[in-house]
């Protein structure tokens, strides 16, 4: 079976445990019910998707331990005889549609369709044919989630049957990550920028996955799996207001992604690499000199993050940013030394051997002439497949990246802001594209805690694009509040309106 030795060969520890629970979960079902009393709702999105492979590995997994003959079948003779629900609508997306039918046709899935809602639907198909139990592909966070266990009873007012929920524990990330390692096909829709797909009157793209192109009139959306906060996976489920998508401002930790002509938020992760750091022996002043360049530029920083010089930990910690971030910049560890595993990191992440690269070889060799050949030639092993050398006349060695996971070789302030000039030179790539600056305003008020936060409150409900935040360079010292956004006008009038609010110890400053 495919999917089970896809999750066996990849490096995603998490991702193997959540595979395994739900495995359990299916093979414990199997056990309670005989196949003819279980059912399968298929709906043609993300998750209904990775349940239909789930419960592919599980029921041949469960043929396997039971020694029945199916369990020596390869791939294309296995049959899923688990009974499949469609329900069928006349808003469900053309897209939906094929994907559905063309998947049943490729994995064998014989479709009870059904042209009802869902629990009059729900209600024939169970009087008709004896079921116990439905797998469903309920996530929490989903609306229908709420009390729902692993198994659960459907609710009163239902035909009576069990709810299995595999899935039910598992992130956006995680769904991600499952499509992504198997390599299954799914639904088109999701790498035109839908990242929860529901009725074609209610969905849209997810603003927050906009990209900003003057040069054409149409918008573009980047794929799904690259969206950095999977708890908005659901922004794109607002009415249609016309035909053509549009970027709806959506709110994303105190920032909007604001109108197309305004620019979308970018975000970028920053991971530090180094014992040293965590040690206590050296101070990091790369992340705090990224973070104000990347906010100069209008990037929100979303994680920093340090960790042990440790290949797996490396591969652990940016496993879990590149599906995140627009970008994530790494550095530390880079080098022929025994602590460095950065690159070799890199790779584990995506799960890629490391391979000699010609071009990166003929650079390290114009730089160290014929110095440690040994050393010189493990440097030049990176990412196979993945890796893209930024070469600038200012860097005497290309940057590597490997995706949207940016290496720096930088080991001071002075050799970042190198590379960081030269990443600027390289923005007609979209590398680094501008979204334009943060317009920020400071105020200092000797009011307490107490008495501010009401009003700091107030205004962050009036203004719910607008980041507000506050802290005492130290205990005795006045409060500083700091009001960001992407329109000077708005946080104009955030502040004189929070001013207002305060009435009295109020003082405007700069930072």
């Amino acid at each position: 079976m495919e999917i089970d030795k896809a999750i066996r060969d990849c490096d995603d520890r998490r991702l193997k445990t959540k595979y395994k629970n739900a495995i359990y979960v299916i093979q414990r079902a199997l056990a309670l019910y005989s196949i003819e009393e279980v059912a399968f709702s298929f709906n043609g999105g993300k998750d209904s998707t990775v349940l239909l492979h789930l419960l592919r590995a599980g029921y041949f997994l469960h043929q396997m331990e039971q020694g029945h003959s199916n369990g020596g079948l390869s791939d294309g003779e296995f049959t899923f005889p688990i009974r499949t629900i469609y329900f069928e609508t006349p808003s469900v997306f053309p897209e939906i549609n094929s994907f559905t039918y063309e998947t049943a046709a490729s994995y064998g899935v014989k479709l009870d369709i059904i042209r009802e809602d869902f629990k009059s639907g729900l209600d024939a198909l169970l009087k008709a044919k004896r079921t116990r139990a439905i797998f469903l592909g309920v996530r929490i966070g989903d609306p229908t989630a709420v009390g729902q266990e692993q198994f659960s009873p459907s609710s009163p007012g239902w035909p009576p049957f069990m709810r299995v929920n595999p899935i039910l524990d598992w992130s956006y990330r995680d769904v991600w990550a499952f499509l992504l390692t198997c390599k299954v096909q799914y639904c088109g829709l999701y790498d035109q920028g839908y990242t929860s797909i529901g009725s074609i009157n209610d969905t849209i793209p997810n603003a927050l996955l906009c990209i900003k192109d003057s040069a054409v009139e149409k918008q573009k959306f980047r794929p799904a799996y690259m969206l950095s906060d999977g708890r908005l996976e659901r922004a794109g489920r607002a009415r249609k207001l016309s035909s053509v998508a549009t970027c709806v401002p959506a709110t994303s930790n105190g920032l909007k992604c604001v109108e197309s002509h305004q620019g979308s938020i970018q975000t970028a992760s920053i991971v530090a690499v180094g014992d040293e750091i965590l040690y206590g022996i050296i101070e990091d002043q790369l992340g705090p000199s990224l973070c104000r360049k990347l906010h100069s530029i209008g990037w929100l920083v979303s994680q920093m993050a340090t960790v042990r010089s440790e290949a797996d930990s490396v591969a652990e910690e940016v496993e879990r940013r590149k599906s995140m971030s627009n970008l994530v910049f790494i550095y530390g560890g880079v080098g022929p030394l025994h602590s460095d595993v950065t690159v070799g990191g890199v790779a584990k992440a995506f799960g890629v051997r490391l391979a000699p690269d010609e071009e990166y070889e003929e650079y390290l060799s114009h730089m160290f002439g014929d110095k440690g050949t040994g050393n010189r030639n493990e440097m030049a092993q990176l990412p196979e497949g993945i890796t893209e050398l930024l070469e600038h006349e200012k860097l005497p060695v290309p940057l590597i990246k490997c995706h949207n996971v940016i290496v720096l070789t930088a080991t001071n302030v002075d050799e970042l802001d190198l590379q960081w000039d030269a990443l600027i030179d390289l923005r007609s790539t979209n590398l680094l594209a501008s979204t334009g600056p943060f317009v920020s305003k400071h105020l200092t008020t000797s009011l307490s805690d107490l008495e501010v936060a009401k009003p700091l409150s107030k205004i962050s409900i009036e203004f719910p694009d607008i980041y507000t935040g506050c802290y005492r360079k130290s205990r005795a010292g006045p409060l500083v509040i700091t009001l960001e956004g992407k329109d000077q006008e708005t946080v104009e009038a955030a502040m004189e309106a929070l001013s207002k609010k305060l009435s009295s110890g109020v003082k405007q400053i700069s930072v």
